[in-house]
């Protein structure tokens, strides 16, 4: 049975898991619907692990909660599949620098608060990150209002930058420290970046106007909206580099901006994804043109602040308090700028991984990456991966891309399976 937001818990589930769709079929008639996904994993290659089906299956089958006839989901949150416990949430969002990472995580430890998963995000001079934590001496949440009050505080002043871009200029222009303990906290962490993150694109207001990270106007995401007239939607066409996650970033930015997909068509080809949805505004009318130019403005956003170039590192080792301060401050110190960054503890075992470049936008050289290797990879394992950049041009509408769909039916998604 279908219910507003159905798509994007589907997506979360298979998002969650790392699971990268490179065709999907999606349509709705009625209160029904009907999605199908080819997936692979993080790797590339078909998914045969039993554990993974078996939670697939658990996690969007009949017993699922997708329809909410169960009440709320479990009680613990979870950082993908890993449950992380008693915890205080904390969002953060304001105007990037370098060595902006190190300084969070270096009051946080500062402030006896315990690392237990955290997910940062930068675009356009930009950072969100959401921060899981406890209490070092007790391991649960931080709910005293005056140390929350104290933390708050010290991170506001951390996010503005000790003074510079004073004057309420843009150098402390939404500078913002939250906090949410239990229930209260981000259900998704993902979807809750993009939150934090949306505003900014209306306040800009031009972020379709600068190319993406790497400086090459043809990595940028090509975005139209056009009308259907004979079914009264809205079609949205998405040409970019593919990339995991993609589909989920473009659905949760609509649902998020109150439109609903209805059907759609998704595929990869040349490393390059192709994405075509029918959408309509939650009161069933199709986007007049402000909405459209919003639209676009939004989804280019949407794709590009989760690209990254130049190198991750990935780092494991024995978790400890203060491990994140000590490694962020090394990073900062070999003048890296940390763009995305993804922290998990599990079992007692930390998992970094920081996605860096220098502050030009240009890749990290190699002696800087031996320098760090020399310097953190006493204490913890250390693996360094090249992320290659985006080099070959989207193809234009019409080059060879997929055709224009004609209008979805559950007939016409049982004869493309059939084909």
């Amino acid at each position: 049975m279908n219910k507003n937001g159905i798509l994007l818990e589907v997506l979360q589930v298979l998002s969650d898991l790392d699971l990268h769709i490179f065709k999907a079929y999606i349509t709705s008639d009625g209160g029904w619907f009907m999605d199908v996904f080819h997936v692979v994993d993080k790797q590339g290659h078909k998914v045969t692990d039993d554990k993974t089906i078996k939670y697939i299956e658990k996690a969007l089958g009949p017993e699922s909660n997708l329809l909410g006839a169960k009440g709320s989901n479990s009680p613990g949150r979870s950082v993908g599949l890993h449950s992380i416990g008693d915890h205080t949430a904390i969002e953060l969002k304001g105007p990037d620098r370098t060595g902006l990472l190190s300084e969070i995580f270096a009051v946080l430890a500062d402030l006896q608060c315990n690392v237990l998963a955290a997910e940062v995000w930068t675009h356009r001079m930009r950072v969100a990150c959401v921060v899981y934590v406890n209490d070092v001496a007790t391991g649960r949440a931080i709910d005293d209002p005056c140390r929350v009050s104290r933390i708050k505080t010290r991170l506001r002043h951390v996010l503005r930058g000790y003074g510079h871009g004073g004057g309420g200029g843009d150098g402390c222009r939404g500078a913002l420290a939250n906090f949410a303990v239990g229930s209260s906290a981000p259900h998704h962490v993902d979807r809750r970046l993009h939150q934090l993150m949306h505003a900014d694109v209306d306040a800009d207001g031009d972020g379709d106007g600068a190319p993406a990270a790497g400086g090459e106007g043809s990595t940028r995401p090509v975005v139209t909206v056009e009308h259907c007239e004979e079914k009264s939607y809205s079609v949205v066409n998405v040409r970019c580099r593919d990339r995991s996650k993609l589909l989920f970033d473009i659905v949760c930015t609509l649902t998020d901006m109150q439109y609903v997909v209805f059907h759609a068509a998704v595929s990869s080809e040349a490393n390059f994804g192709i994405q075509e949805l029918y959408i309509r505004r939650k009161d069933g009318k199709t986007l007049l043109k402000d909405e459209a130019e919003r639209v676009l403005r939004c989804l280019e956003a949407a794709i590009s602040r989760r690209v990254s170039e130049g190198f991750t590192l990935e780092l494991c080792g024995r978790d400890r308090v203060g491990l994140l301060s000590d490694v962020t401050r090394v990073l900062r110190e070999h003048g890296l700028t940390v763009t995305r960054a993804d922290v998990t503890t599990v079992g007692g075992q930390a998992t970094n991984v920081f996605y860096v470049r220098n502050p030009s936008g240009q890749p990290v050289d190699m002696e800087t990456i031996e320098g760090l290797r020399g310097r953190v990879g006493q204490t913890v394992m250390l693996s360094v991966k090249s992320v290659p950049a985006a080099v070959a041009k989207v193809p234009e509408p019409g080059s060879g891309g997929v055709a224009r769909t004609s209008f979805f039916s559950f007939g016409s998604l049982f004869a493309k399976l059939r084909a």
